[in-house]
């Protein structure tokens, strides 16, 4: 008898884990499925899961193609149940290819091609709310989203849209996609929502497409550099009952949002200074640094610092200076934004040509906060006080590139779960906007007195 062996969340069945099932089965004589308890999906990173697991176990019984079902709740167990149960093949989705070539010494592993093209409709008609996706670009973080997104539950990644058609076609073939498009208004009707990650300066004739068409947006950061765009979008998304939102990942990550949490308790006094930094380092011939009008650190970076003092601080500051370092062509390659409050200050740094310490500190009245570098991925932070017994450190994860986090926020808005977005609000994101709005000016205005 030769025994085959998968495993999975199966949540909100449908066609293509009945498929995968089906071809798992033809492989052997005997099928063994392994089912996902919640607790170990939400520690292997798989967010957003609905369904019960009574609800999943049953699902993948009546599809007849199963002899035995286990309960998969703990690393390392794959290799246990290989061994325990005399398995001949492992099998998993092609999605997963080469990330369980560890298994080939204890059986025999074989991939399975994933069904594409999933029908919402059908999917509606049982009651299941899986949303479909599209992706707007095909640059650095477009190729970090499918993988990420295979990871949280009620979404599937259908299309790709980008202008010039061989790229489209490019990133469909890599990432197994069902359709890719050179026109916009084609790749909207295959999609209930899109993701646009492009150049900074086409957001907002892609969102305005979108909502005017009743699709759901999440967005790259920046958002939007202006002001006034950003609340005229908001008000039409509210008005085609759509969610927009801006995709800063700090923003959702759990480690950030304990971290919120420990400073609105008190345990830290009155927060009166907060300094961020984000720096990387770039080459000169790259777009950040050749595009005069939209490229520079600050439109890339700034974004993440800045999410941190709105949080922490509020959006009423009195007042708003910059400091930069500017290449020839008059982008900046390093910059400083002060902002003092009635109470406080803050510092944002950001550089792409100056390389420094990634960390945060949240200075209190009572103690003060310091998160580690990377502090944008928040994976630990510690308190300290005068006292130093009475310090704490806090761990927390932040897995793959963080950006599953914003993916099932967005998902769960979609489906009404989660209401009002507390994590990033439509007055912070327009506050963003407000800012980059008021540095890009001030940009301009210094290359325009360089040239006369």
């Amino acid at each position: 008898m030769k025994k085959v062996i998968t495993y999975g969340s199966f949540d909100l069945f449908h066609e293509g884990h009945y498929k995968l099932l089906q071809r798992a089965k033809a492989l052997g004589d005997y099928l063994i499925v392994g089912v996902t308890t919640e607790s170990y999906d939400a520690h292997r990173g798989k967010l957003n899961v609905m369904d019960s697991i009574m609800e999943r176990i049953e699902n993948v019984r009546q599809t007849g193609f199963v002899d035995e079902i286990i309960i998969e709740d703990h690393a390392g167990q794959k290799v246990e149940d290989i061994q325990r149960y005399g398995v001949d093949i492992f099998t998993v989705g092609s999605d997963w290819l080469g990330a369980f070539d560890y298994l080939k010494q204890y059986c025999e592993v074989v991939y399975l091609e994933r069904t594409k093209g999933i029908s919402s409709t059908s999917l509606r008609a049982k009651n299941y709310n899986i949303v479909q996706i599209g992706v707007i670009g095909t640059g650095r973080i477009a190729n970090r989203f499918v993988p990420e997104a295979k990871y949280v539950s009620g979404l599937t990644v259908e299309s790709v849209y980008h202008p010039k058609v061989e790229k489209a076609k490019a990133y469909a073939e890599k990432f197994e996609l069902n359709h890719y498009y050179d026109n916009f208004n084609d790749f909207l009707q295959s999609v209930d929502a899109v993701y646009i990650a492009s150049p900074h300066e086409t957001h907002g004739e892609y969102i305005e497409k979108a909502l005017l068409q009743k699709k759901h947006v999440l967005c790259e950061k920046p958002m939007l550099l202006k002001k006034k765009e950003a609340e005229e979008f908001y008000e039409l998304a509210e008005k085609q009952n759509c969610v927009l939102m801006e995709g800063i990942k700090t923003a959702y990550c759990p480690g950030f949002s304990q971290l919120l949490g420990i400073v609105r308790s008190g345990e830290i006094g009155e927060v009166r200074d907060v300094e961020a930094c984000f720096t990387k380092l770039e080459k000169p011939t790259s777009r950040e640094l050749k595009d005069s009008l939209y490229g520079g650190s600050f439109t890339e970076l700034a974004s993440y610092p800045l999410l941190a003092i709105v949080k922490l601080l509020g959006r009423n500051y009195k007042d708003i200076r910059f400091e930069t370092f500017q290449n020839e062509e008059g982008i900046d390659l390093y910059t400083k934004a002060y902002l003092r409050y009635e109470s406080s200050l803050a510092t944002a740094k950001v550089g792409l040509g100056v390389k420094s310490e990634g960390q945060m500190i949240i200075s209190g009245t009572k103690g003060y906060i310091i998160v580690e570098a990377p502090w944008w991925k928040t994976k630990s932070f510690e308190v300290r006080f005068e006292d130093a017994a009475m310090e704490d450190k806090y761990f927390s994860k932040f897995l793959g590139d963080g950006l599953r986090y914003e993916l099932s926020d967005f998902v769960s808005m979609i489906n009404g779960f989660a209401g009002k977005n507390h994590k990033l609000t439509t007055k912070e994101s327009v506050w963003l906007a407000e800012i980059m709005e008021k540095f890009l000016a001030e940009r301009r205005q210094q290359q325009l007195l360089k040239k006369i």
